[in-house]
């Protein structure tokens, strides 16, 4: 067996430093900074969607000739940046022909040639068979790890095709429902069967756009796309696989801004909650209540939530990607695998759900993407407690741990504070809040007291001094109009607080956020 191959690279710098001349020369002058660049991205981007999968970033170069052929002869099967993300190398030895082979064997569609050049279409396909064939090894060497990697798209710079490969932690990222695997547009572009690889597509995107470039590198992902920019695009791209299991075209169809859009507007004052089934007409487990005597196009959203006002509980818009043709409800018992019948669940104002085969696969709230993860991070509350009040008394922890799930379970929102000075703030308050004797908050008592509006005063020991309390504070521009008064008057008291204080805010829609003053510092 071949050892580990030396790294080829720079050391670690800051953006716009003269790199110097390592001992061996590197594939390109840059490649170290285009590395630390894409992580930085990675980071922000992963984070946002769940900080526990943990993303890592390496180069894969292969050597290759112009013609795409090996070039093994010349150079070392594989090269890596940085050193310590070396595999054994022989496993990337016929990579290229096993590439060549893929392209063959998937009947994937050109392009339209007045569009693209032969030479661009051969280059794509090429990427398209080499990433395929590098994914197949990187599984094989990922089969008893704890993490997961992703080829990216091959970039020739100099002598190699140069790939992006992303690491995320294998069990966080199993842990969300999808859809089935192995998905492919028509011209082969890979669809996406969940958020997260959504996300890694449009990280992807973003990278062989960087490496495509002049001296990619020199000046590379400076500054690259928002975090949030991208998320969106991901969301995007995800609704394009439920418009092409239905048959559509969705360059067309644009799920994501029409439900976006529907869930956006208002009927007569009213926020709009209900479902809409999407599948083809006639599908066996749909049964028509009624039916429109002329189809309304998806598109005209108005239109459509006023339809939506109609729905129950039972009874939902049926559409099948392009119009909606009647109204009906769900029967039988729907076979997953087939993928041919999806919900989009309108929870609240512009707040809305993608479901299959009864499991949340993304939410979206004011247009933003985001997984249908817990309400709450575990590991992330406990640092929190132990940051805001040095809390690590496990049994503690672990007690404010259930009142917070309880709380999570009310379905019209709640606010709860925890605060070193409880008591005395119960007291200053009183004449904006309900008092009561102090009580360890149990499941029961939780569920009780959350069930009114204002926000419920706890200590790190969870005793609740008061109930309905009508917070204050100073207003610090930090806080949004996207969110409620029950999200914004929780930036003001913790920021304008003397005390070590938290803040757990859950909101109609599901969204939960904990609000300390070093999370508002870090943002």
């Amino acid at each position: 067996m071949l050892s580990p191959l030396p790294l080829l690279s720079a050391p670690p710098v800051a953006f716009g430093t003269p790199l110097p001349l390592p001992t061996s020369h590197p594939i390109w002058p840059y490649q170290a900074r285009f590395r630390q660049a894409a992580q930085t991205v990675a980071n922000g981007l992963f984070n946002a969607l769940d900080e526990d999968l943990e993303p890592y970033v390496y180069l894969l170069a292969l050597p290759v000739t112009a013609a795409g052929r090996s070039h093994n002869d010349l150079y070392p099967v594989a090269e890596f940046e940085p050193a310590q993300e070396a595999l054994p190398a022989h496993h990337f030895a016929r990579v290229l022909e096993r590439g060549q082979a893929l392209q063959q064997a998937h009947n994937w569609q050109l392009s339209d040639p007045d569009i693209e050049s032969e030479d661009m279409q051969r280059r794509k396909q090429f990427g398209r068979g080499v990433r395929l064939a590098v994914q197949e090894v990187l599984d094989e060497l990922d089969a008893t790890d704890k993490r997961l990697s992703f080829a990216g798209w091959p970039a020739q710079i100099g002598h190699f095709a140069v790939m992006p490969v992303l690491r995320l932690n294998r069990k966080v990222y199993n842990s969300y429902p999808s859809l089935q695997p192995n998905r492919f547009y028509t011209d082969g572009r890979q669809l996406p069967h969940s958020l997260i690889q959504a996300a890694i597509l449009r990280f992807n995107e973003d990278c062989i756009k960087s490496l495509t470039e002049p001296e990619p590198g020199s000046g590379l992902l400076i500054r690259p796309r928002d975090t949030e920019e991208i998320i969106r695009s991901a969301g995007k791209l995800f609704m394009d696989t439920p418009a092409q299991d239905m048959g559509m075209n969705p360059v067309v169809t644009k799920l994501f801004a029409t439900c976006n859009t529907i869930s956006s507007l208002r009927y007569e004052g009213a926020e709009g909650v209900g479902k809409l089934l999407l599948a083809r007409r006639g599908h066996p487990n749909l049964a028509e209540v009624f039916a429109l005597t002329c189809p309304t196009p998806l598109t005209d959203y108005r239109a459509v939530r006023k339809l939506l006002e109609m729905t129950t509980s039972d009874v939902s818009l049926l559409a099948d990607g392009e119009n909606v043709y009647a109204l009906g409800r769900q029967i039988g018992q729907y076979d997953a695998a087939r993928e041919d019948l999806f919900v989009i669940s309108f929870i609240t104002h512009y707040a809305w759900e993608f479901q299959h085969g009864g499991q949340v696969l993304m939410r979206a709230h004011y247009g933003h993407p985001s997984l249908p993860r817990a309400r709450l991070n575990r590991t992330k509350f406990r640092r929190d407690l132990r940051r805001t009040f040095e809390l690590t008394d496990s049994a503690k922890v672990e007690k404010l741990w259930d009142v917070v799930l309880e709380a999570s379970r009310q379905k019209h929102g709640t606010l709860l504070v925890i605060t070193t000075e409880a008591l005395a703030e119960a007291d200053r308050l009183k004449l904006q809040c309900t008092l009561i004797e102090p009580v360890p908050l149990t499941p029961l008592i939780t569920r009780l007291v959350t069930a009114i509006d204002g926000a419920v005063l706890l200590d790190p020991d969870a005793y609740c001094y008061s109930i309905g309390v009508i917070l204050d504070g100073k207003a610090t521009g930090r806080g949004t109009s996207t969110r409620g008064a029950r999200y914004n008057s929780a930036i003001r008291y913790v920021e304008s607080s003397p005390y070590p204080c938290l803040a757990i805010v859950v909101s109609e829609d599901g969204l939960m956020d904990v609000i300390t003053k070093e999370s508002m510092r870090e943002e």
